[in-house]
């Protein structure tokens, strides 16, 4: 029974599914900061294969569905951008601006933690996009020879810290500017994090989303440069 059951795709789809429904219910009841529905559902998952011995190959053939949809999602923020033109134009110089430094300063310190502590090139490789969304993480993680489950890792770790500590960061920080606010968010913790930014304002979450994109260009760009 238990091996019909696993051998389906199905069993990926439904669990990664209920898990994230379940852990997303369980941060509003709770109001906890720390309760991310991405890694409270990781962490369930991830229980329950080991409780029922379940191989993580089985669990692929349906969660890895899921991944199919990173790269049309990442199309659509194109979308998002253009639908927020009239913001785009209107603060064009401070996101440029914003966006370049912050990317820079995401991708350099990386490269510069990683010469100090000397991991090898694959893993180098894979941390260097870790303020990316994901699709745009493992494209640039593939082509410099990085290791993918660690970029996809660093891309979480990245995403949740800004989720969680945003509102942290922004009061003692005393970021007061909502622009300046939304591209910080959008440029250091991706799509998590600016799920963190529409709760704290419109404009914020708003800046995050054109954030994501345009970081992810700039990052694809400054990839193709910067020696590991």
């Amino acid at each position: 029974m238990m091996e019909a059951l696993t051998s389906t795709p199905l069993l990926g789809l439904i669990l990664t599914a209920a898990a994230f429904a379940l852990a997303r219910w369980f941060q509003k009841k709770t109001g906890w900061v720390l309760a991310n529905p991405t890694v409270v559902s990781a962490a369930m998952i991830i229980a329950l294969l080991l409780l029922l011995d379940i191989p993580y190959d089985d669990y692929a053939r349906g969660g890895d569905f899921v991944n199919l949809m990173l790269s049309p999602v990442t199309a659509i923020l194109a979308l998002g951008i253009y639908n927020q033109r009239d913001i785009l134009k209107k603060n064009f110089i401070p996101v440029l601006v914003g966006c370049t430094v912050g990317c820079a300063v995401s991708m350099g310190s990386v490269l510069l933690l990683c010469r100090l502590f000397g991991p090898d090139q694959a893993v180098t490789a894979a941390m260097l996009p870790k303020s990316c969304t994901t699709a745009i993480a493992v494209g640039i993680a593939e082509a410099k020879g990085g290791v993918v489950a660690i970029a996809v890792a660093c891309v979480i770790i990245a995403g949740t810290v800004g989720a969680v500590g945003a509102p942290a960061f922004i009061k003692w920080f005393h970021v007061t500017d909502p622009v300046a606010q939304g591209l910080a968010i959008g440029a250091c913790s991706h799509a998590l994090g600016t799920t963190k930014a529409r709760e704290i304002g419109e404009l914020q979450g708003a800046m995050s989303s054109i954030s994501i994109g345009i970081c992810g260009l700039l990052a694809v760009i400054f990839s193709l440069f910067l020696p590991l």
